[in-house]
């Protein structure tokens, strides 16, 4: 390893041991959980309610822009993401101690995603907060339909559905195995709470994980089609569920599974490893 990338990593690991970082990581859990909530309960407008909200984490973002307590809310999240964003950015830089095995490259790829998906809620928040109508499901209609429109942007779009289907698969399969635990501080939990957060953990990850797996389904049949309106992500995917009759129910049960994340979410923000 060259001495200026040991000297990234050394000030990047300095900073990263920050206890206000720490403190505003673990706020920003929180904040995490309360937009799961929030998605849930759109989920469950969709289901059998209906709902103009966007189906997707822009939409519960939105459900908090009606007040000036709302909005204050926003700002807290938007800040809370933030540091989330810093921290997982901390992570990729600095990654595990010891050999840099596949799965220790892999950790550090994984926070880079997580530390760019924070920055992303975060800039949400603020446009929502200045007035904007920020909406995740428009922007990903648009990419999709300026790409199928040039030269082999079919393809692609197909191939980010297909790489959608994998993350959604491998979010289940992380929540069906618990691999989540490993981040926590189980020492720490009495057994009933215990139990509890890894029940919590596992429905929530697995339920997001059919989300994402049918929002990468609806992309790859966009492409295939070459109808952009499928090409809308999370919102797509719960929309779609909520037009067929069995499907009231599925998105029922997912949006128990979000709710279920959102409060895993609040567990984290105490026995995470930050």
């Amino acid at each position: 390893m060259s001495s200026a990338t040991s000297n990234v990593k050394y000030h990047a690991s300095r900073a990263a041991d920050s206890k206000p970082l720490e403190l505003l990581a673990r706020a920003g859990f929180v904040g995490y959980g309360i937009i799961h909530l929030l998605f849930a309960w759109v989920a469950l407008q969709l289901a059998f309610g209906g709902s103009r909200q966007e189906g997707d984490q822009s939409g519960a973002l939105q459900t908090l822009a009606g007040n000036g307590a709302g909005k204050v809310l926003l700002v807290a999240i938007a800040i809370g993401m933030l540091a989330l964003a810093v921290w997982q950015a901390f992570e990729a830089i600095i990654g595990e101690s010891g050999e840099q095995t596949r799965s220790a490259i892999a950790e550090r790829v994984v926070s880079g995603v997580r530390a760019v998906l924070y920055l992303w809620l975060a800039w949400y928040a603020i446009r929502i907060v200045r007035g904007n109508k920020a909406s995740m499901a428009d922007s990903q209609q648009s990419r999709s339909s300026s790409l199928m429109d040039s030269t082999g942007g079919r393809w692609l779009v197909g191939l980010v559905g297909l790489v959608v289907v994998g993350v959604g698969v491998g979010i289940f399969i992380y929540g069906l195995r618990k691999m989540f635990l490993k981040r926590l501080h189980t020492e720490q939990m009495t057994f009933a709470v215990r139990k509890a957060v890894r029940r919590l953990g596992m429905a929530g990850y697995m339920a997001k994980g059919v989300a994402y797996a049918i929002s990468g389904v609806l992309v790859v049949s966009a492409a295939v089609t070459y109808d952009p309106d499928k090409a809308r992500g999370l919102d797509a995917a719960l929309k779609t569920l909520a037009r067929h009759d069995w499907g009231d129910w599925l998105l029922a049960l997912i949006a128990l599974g979000i709710a279920a994340f959102g409060v895993y979410c609040f567990a984290q923000a105490k026995y995470r490893k930050v």
